[in-house]
């Protein structure tokens, strides 16, 4: 990868599937997990408090949902990528992450393929972004 190290924070109520997440994005070069969150309000303090580069987000959070989540982040931190991820295919909760925010929307049940290759995708754009700035 040609961009710097990337500072994770992984955001999921489920504890298993922060695990998962975890361990699959700490595989990727360059990739510093630095946080995790297991609601929204919690995933908001770390966000201010860490500064991530990546948010890996689940969309059905108990206290904020990850939408709600995402709108915040933006206000403040608003460079950091939003990767959202949800059981859910329906086209309109897809669009209504992408209006709060997110970068790409992943399906739980298809992350095992997606995931790195997501990841990848959002920090090149990102990466090209800056670089043509």
């Amino acid at each position: 990868m040609d961009y710097p190290i990337v500072r994770v924070l992984v955001v999921d109520d489920f504890e298993g599937w922060r695990r998962y997440l975890c361990a699959t994005v700490r595989e990727i070069p360059k990739i510093q997990v630095i946080g995790e969150a297991a609601d929204g309000r919690e995933a908001i303090r770390k966000a201010q408090a860490l500064q991530p580069d990546l948010l890996l987000l689940d969309i059905g959070l108990p206290q904020l949902n990850g939408i709600e989540v995402a709108r915040r982040l933006r206000r403040i931190s608003p460079e950091c990528q939003i990767i959202f991820f949800s059981e859910n295919r329906c086209w309109d909760v897809r669009e209504e992450a992408f209006r709060a925010g997110g970068n790409a929307y992943v399906v739980k049940s298809e992350s095992s393929n997606e995931l790195i290759s997501t990841i990848h995708v959002v920090l090149k754009r990102k990466h090209a972004q800056t670089q043509g700035s």
